[in-house]
């Protein structure tokens, strides 16, 4: 299953940079930014390097986008998920009182 590059808003997905980027390439991605900081000389080809399959230009795009969204988050533009709002009480938890795991007869 392919993850979007570009936020669930759609802001970026009509940039003709943002590519699909795999579950696996983003946290490739994110290890290699942990290795490769800021002041690394040819910081977003040794990036590449890593996630495999992108260009320095595009793991470099991938991260504007990244501080973009983490911007956004921050500035109080991206609503909070609407979770659940009742908490379930024990009995719910463990299964409406019937065993959950193993056989019945161990009840």
């Amino acid at each position: 299953m392919a993850c979007q590059s570009a936020s669930s808003s759609g802001k970026h997905s009509s940039n003709s940079t943002a590519t699909n980027w795999t579950f696996k390439q983003n946290k490739l991605f994110e290890n290699a930014l942990a290795i490769y900081d800021k002041d690394t000389p040819d910081r977003w080809h040794n990036v590449a390097s890593v996630v495999g399959g992108k260009s320095p230009e595009e793991v470099k795009r991938h991260y504007e986008i990244l501080l973009e969204d983490l911007n956004s988050i921050e500035a109080g533009q991206v609503p909070f998920p609407n979770y659940i709002s009742s908490r379930p009480n024990n009995r719910e938890i463990l299964g409406g009182g019937k065993p959950i795991l193993g056989n019945s007869d161990n009840a």
